[in-house]
């Protein structure tokens, strides 16, 4: 089987080596990629924004299957392309893409499925705002409707930041979904999906949003992740599924978009129940890096299942009984604006998955983005996984670079319950 990833981050690294363990597997490329990505597929070059350019590439590199790692692509119509152009697509429609694409949308299927997630509110008017922001009250939860890249969103007890953030989204033309704050630990479950409305859930994972220790700073596109959770009930990934994701999935097939792909639910653990927090089209970054490391059933042929409709025909999952931890290493400036062109040493140990790399002229590895690496741990526990994750760190050198320290931390001292969360 021959396999083409659209994407440039450290889950499509993910995604290229586990497909490329696949034994179906004949021959992988990975388009744009990165620096990590050339050592195990080729690179070619597409504009990821333009649907038509993705399937001419498929097409003209005779792709048995196309994955579509980034939101970006699927929102715009790339899956639709591919698809058309008589080639096996993991992805959703741009349609069913909506889910991510825009989240008064994501809300408007949940009410109509009955899904649990939080009160809301589209402002798309100034003049709207404040009546608003006094409706909901302390702490505000102020999103941008549309793609924001995971740093849309700001959760403050400030009233002066909510508002100031909610008007740089209207200034900019932008609606403003204001929610009710979820209180509870956060964590993600992916579920394959195909359009025949099978849903195979994989194992739920927690992501670290903000940028520093202690869950302080701004929201970035988060900065690690480690999955399983010691502190979730056996339960969780199949009452998630049963009255969330499964829901959701039959009202997006009876409004005439059915989904086919990955479809990732972030939540919040309440004492009423898991509750949406949003929906994504995709695979999420960094979860990806931790869930793909523990999973042992074949990748290329449960994506193809899900692309071709044939999800109920595979065998149960088989996972790793160990566990995973990813830290994100960054450039100095993110998630503002980030150094670029610094030379990385140390990146080239099996566990470093490359995000923002890019390979210099003279062969030197360099910074080219935000989150730059992505650095694995495994382990037979959690604890066993971060030592492993931040030894390895600890071998990588990015001038300006920083990471969190705390990855997985609470959650290995206290695996009893819920509170152990983020």
């Amino acid at each position: 089987m021959r396999i083409l990833v659209i994407g440039a981050g450290a889950r499509e690294h993910a995604l290229v080596l586990a497909l490329a363990s696949d034994p179906i597997v004949t021959a992988m490329a990975c388009a744009p990629g990165n620096a990590g990505t050339a050592a195990a597929a080729e690179q070619v070059g597409v504009d990821v924004a333009d649907p038509a350019s993705v399937a001419k590439l498929a097409t003209a590199w005779a792709a048995d299957l196309v994955v579509i790692g980034p939101e970006g692509p699927l929102v715009a119509g790339a899956a639709d392309a591919v698809r058309a152009a008589g080639i096996a697509c993991f992805g959703p429609s741009a349609g069913a893409a909506r889910i991510e694409g825009s989240k008064a949308f994501a809300k408007e299927v949940m009410a109509v499925a009955g899904v649990p997630t939080a009160r809301s509110e589209l402002v798309d008017n100034p003049g709207r705002l404040d009546a608003a922001l006094r409706h909901f009250g302390s702490p505000w939860v102020v999103k941008d409707d549309r793609l924001a890249a995971g740093k849309g969103v700001v959760v403050t007890e400030d009233l002066e930041v909510a508002r100031a953030h909610a008007l740089t989204l209207l200034d900019g033309g932008h609606p403003v979904l204001l929610e009710s704050f979820l209180d509870g630990p956060e964590f993600s479950l992916f579920c394959l999906v195909d359009t025949r409305r099978t849903v195979v859930p994989l194992l739920p994972a927690q992501d670290y949003k903000r940028v520093g220790d202690g869950d302080v700073g701004p929201n970035t596109g988060g900065m690690g992740a480690y999955a399983p959770l010691p502190w979730a009930p056996e339960s969780l990934a199949a009452d998630v599924v049963a009255r969330i994701v499964q829901p959701v999935v039959d009202e997006l097939a009876r409004r005439g978009v059915p989904f086919s792909g990955l479809l990732y639910a972030g939540l919040a653990l309440t004492t009423a129940g898991p509750q949406v927090i949003e929906f994504n089209c995709r695979f999420g970054d960094p979860e990806t890096q931790v869930v793909l490391s523990l999973l042992r059933t074949p990748l290329a042929g449960l994506l193809m299942a899900t692309a071709t409709a044939t999800l109920a025909e595979q065998p149960p999952l088989d996972w790793d009984a160990g566990a995973a931890v990813v830290v994100v290493v960054a450039a100095e400036g993110y998630p503002g604006l980030p150094r670029i062109g610094d030379v990385i040493t140390g990146s080239g140990d099996p566990g470093v998955l490359h995000a923002g790399t890019r390979r210099r002229h003279d062969g030197a590895v360099v910074s080219a983005g935000g989150r730059v690496l992505s650095v694995l741990g495994a382990g037979v526990d959690l604890a066993a996984a971060r030592k492993q994750a931040y030894e390895r760190v600890d071998q990588v050198h990015l001038p300006g670079g920083h990471y969190r320290r705390d990855i997985g931390l609470r959650a290995t001292r206290r695996a009893d319950g819920p509170s152990a969360g983020a």
